[in-house]
């Protein structure tokens, strides 16, 4: 048994429905019910392990830190984030969707300088880099799919799930960025300090992805 518990981050919101029941076949269960309650740190069926629920963009630094051992990211918030500061060993494969750019429909892009709002401030800079294209950041945390039709941006970087958000506002999406999906990620010390608990969660946790 290690001598401090192990930490696991979990993205609260809708990729939490979506990891509760692999971590519940690799046989980690929390104490109470996570949905309901407004703890942020939860017991388990593991004495040596504890679950903490915070938001997404929160996973990667408390992992880095190592304020958590582990934790589940979306892709998406890992390629922003950066991943020099932990390891990405197991792709869940939930809550899979495409970080793409959207542009009004019918519209041919202005040449020159583009107009670009996202959240995803880095990921945007490193793609229109690769493309070639000068652009003007704008940086949004939500409601982007409105920046074109009021005249703020060109193109908006995002997450595309099926895509209706982007329809009704007059938007298509055109370019893929990034496949998403949620991933562990483990702290570079932990792997070393507490590596016989951290590899058998992740054989458990990839048996449950390859039976999901």
């Amino acid at each position: 048994m290690s001598a401090s518990p192990l930490v696991i981050a979990l993205t609260k919101g809708r990729i939490l429905e979506e990891t509760l029941p692999l971590f519940e076949q690799a046989g980690i269960v929390p104490a109470e019910d996570i949905k309901t309650s407004r703890k942020l740190l939860f017991d388990t069926s593991l004495t040596d392990v504890k679950l903490m629920v915070i938001r997404g963009s929160d996973v990667p630094t408390y992992v880095e830190f190592g304020s958590a051992d582990m934790g589940v990211s979306g892709k998406d918030l890992i390629l922003e984030y950066g991943s020099e500061g932990f390891y990405e060993p197991l792709d869940l494969k939930i809550a899979a969707c495409r970080l793409m750019t959207a542009q009004p429909v019918n519209t041919s892009l202005p040449s020159g300088r583009l107009r670009v709002a996202t959240k995803f401030t880095n990921i945007a800079k490193r793609y229109f880099a690769e493309q070639g294209q000068q652009i003007e950041l704008i940086k949004l945390n939500g409601a982007l799919e409105l920046a074109p039709s009021m005249g703020l941006a060109d193109v908006i970087v995002d997450i595309v799930d099926t895509g209706k958000t982007l329809k009704a506002n007059g938007l298509e999406a055109k370019e893929t960025i990034a496949e998403i999906s949620s991933r562990i990620i483990v702290n570079k010390a932990s792997m070393k300090i507490k590596h016989g608990i951290i590899s058998d969660i992740l054989s458990k946790l990839r048996q449950a992805v390859s039976q999901g």
